[in-house]
């Protein structure tokens, strides 16, 4: 539900993010702490448990038929948006939508990729 000015009302996301997200980092650090509460080692074993399933799924995404293809974008969009990982999330979407788009499928492996990077960049 939109507000005057355009204003976005919370809950569009979890956590109260807006679908247009307001940092340049691939992943909303907020919405993960409030996931994790706050837990520093918890953020770690959800991101590496992340990182392993967004990369199985790229590997396997672009040969996969139609249904799997469905299910596999399905999955990682769940997963993304947990973490606060939304324009990944929203990248699945577009392809649980429309399981044939070569051009999000594309864009997914990127985003898939600047997020692994971002995750070891935090970790280290």
């Amino acid at each position: 539900m939109a507000l005057q000015n355009s204003r976005v009302v919370a809950f569009d996301r979890p956590g109260g993010e807006s679908s247009v997200q307001s940092q340049s980092r691939p992943i909303d650090l907020a919405h993960l702490s409030r996931q994790t509460l706050g837990d520093r080692k918890v953020e770690q074993e959800v991101l590496a448990l992340f990182v392993s399933q967004a990369l199985a799924v790229r590997d396997r995404i672009l040969e996969a038929g139609a249904g799997e293809r469905f299910q596999l974008a399905h999955g990682l969009k769940g997963s993304a948006r947990g973490i606060g990982a939304f324009a990944l999330a929203d990248c699945a979407g577009e392809i649980e939508a429309h399981p044939g788009d070569r051009a999000a499928l594309k864009r997914l492996t990127l985003l898939i990729d600047e997020v692994r990077d971002f995750i070891a960049a935090i970790n280290r």
